[in-house]
């Protein structure tokens, strides 16, 4: 049960410096990629393409390594530290902390890839026979290889460090404060600048990855419910919409404001996953996800670990457009989810923190991505449903209601998705308002 341990008001003042900077940046960014378009897509993915095979061996022993050490620190004598003063005690009660790690750390991109990745993975896997019984077996663990312990695994590093010295060494709650054992005093000056304005620049392409990705979804959601044109001019309106109803929420409060988006969110998100279940072939969907969930840990070294260097070039490109992208766009999201994760969890310890930040997010994502990536892989692969496999590889923001559509109340269900991809949409944007540019002599005191 949660202890009333309301946090003490923020000092907080506008960094300028960080505040002018990563505008400057972002605008910089922005013409450049708007004056050269085409220039910049091959550039970017030259770039990506050069990461992966530079740096892709080093992307997966860091991800890993990350993810060892922070169980290492949570297991160890440090977990029963306190995020904040000895005697805090958690400020939000562990259904609300949950449902705001689920929303802050995933958001609308479970909705978007659920059905459309394993699905991908079946008619395309990286190394193996398309539409096997093998592939089958292997799309959804891959899915979780994408979506699990490791990418979480570098949100608890970053939220872990800024709690703990935000509350514990009155730092204030920057990326900058992460680095303190390194930088020292330093962190208050250019090069503590300089951290951060990466740090926001980085949150503002992670998000902006996301977003689009949402709404996409969106669109189509309401092109599906309403003849809502599919339209640059009506994914403007919506993203308007979206910042408008996300700037509410966060002059609410964590409390007021996210607290209750994320609980709603969940809950409707949970009826989602328990219709479909119940709806769909529900003892073979238990033991796919049962089977899938003992693949996944018992392989999960090996895959984490496997770079493909043996498979040919197909699998390497394979790696980088799944593998190495996914890699890079958890780091993106790293800086504002980890803020988000120290605000939220000041008075738990660093046990409590670490088991729940990995163990809760990855429960309910194996069992979400097991049910609805089973059963898109079952229309593809039983049923004929061809229309879903190609959706999966070339328009997946359709995915999940063309799967919906085989099962009954299907204007009710699309309606449900809708509004989770709303919401999902707002929490999104209101967990990377946190890592707005405040000054570095403010502090969570």
């Amino acid at each position: 049960m949660a202890h009333s341990n309301p946090l003490p008001e923020r000092r907080d003042r506008l960094n300028p410096v960080v505040f002018h900077g990563s505008v400057a940046g972002i605008l910089v960014f922005l013409v450049l990629t708007m004056t050269f378009t085409e220039q910049a897509g091959a550039f970017f993915d030259t770039g990506l393409a050069w990461v992966s095979q530079t740096f892709g061996w080093y992307y997966m022993l860091a991800v890993l390594a990350y993810l060892i050490f922070v169980i290492a620190i949570g297991l160890s004598r440090f977990g029963s530290i306190r995020l904040g003063p000895d005697h805090s005690r958690p400020e939000f009660s562990l259904l609300s902390w949950s449902a705001m790690l689920f929303a802050a750390g995933i958001g609308i991109d479970l909705l978007f890839f659920s059905v459309a990745e394993p699905v991908a993975h079946y008619l395309a896997p990286p190394d193996m026979t398309p539409e096997s019984q093998e592939a089958m077996r292997a799309a959804v663990v891959q899915t979780f290889m994408h979506w699990g312990l490791s990418g979480w695994g570098l949100y608890v590093l970053m939220g872990m460090a800024l709690a703990y010295f935000s509350y514990r060494h009155r730092l204030p709650l920057a990326i900058r404060s992460a680095l303190y054992p390194l930088l020292g005093k330093r962190i208050h000056g250019p090069i503590g600048n300089a951290v951060d304005i990466t740090a926001v620049i980085s949150t503002v392409f992670g998000i902006a990855t996301s977003l689009g990705i949402g709404v996409m979804q969106l669109n189509y959601g309401l092109a599906y419910m309403f003849d809502v044109p599919e339209s640059l001019s009506v994914q403007i309106v919506l993203i308007a919409l979206v910042v408008v109803l996300a700037t509410i929420s966060v002059v609410s409060g964590v409390e007021r404001g996210i607290r209750r988006l994320s609980e709603f969110n969940m809950l409707l998100a949970l009826a989602l996953l328990l219709f479909v279940l119940f709806q769909g072939h529900t003892l073979q969907l238990l033991d796919m996800a049962v089977n899938n969930a003992g693949d996944y840990f018992s392989t999960f070294i090996a895959k984490s670990f496997d770079t493909y260097a043996f498979a040919g070039d197909a699998a390497n490109e394979w790696k980088m457009w799944w593998t190495i992208f996914f890699w890079g766009w958890w780091i993106a999201w790293t800086p504002f989810v980890g803020l988000f994760l120290a605000r939220i969890s000041r008075g738990r310890t660093i046990r409590e923190f670490v088991a729940g930040a990995l163990g809760i997010p990855l429960a309910f994502m194996m069992v979400w991505m097991s049910v609805f990536g089973n059963s898109g892989i079952e229309l593809v692969a039983n049923q004929g449903v061809i229309e879903l496999g190609e959706q999966a590889l070339s328009t997946p923001q359709t995915t999940m209601y063309t799967l919906l559509e085989y099962y009954p109340y299907i204007g009710l269900t699309a309606a449900v998705v809708t509004v989770l991809g709303i919401v999902f949409f707002i929490t999104s944007a209101d967990s990377g308002a946190w890592c707005w540019p405040t000054s570095p002599r403010s502090s969570p005191t």
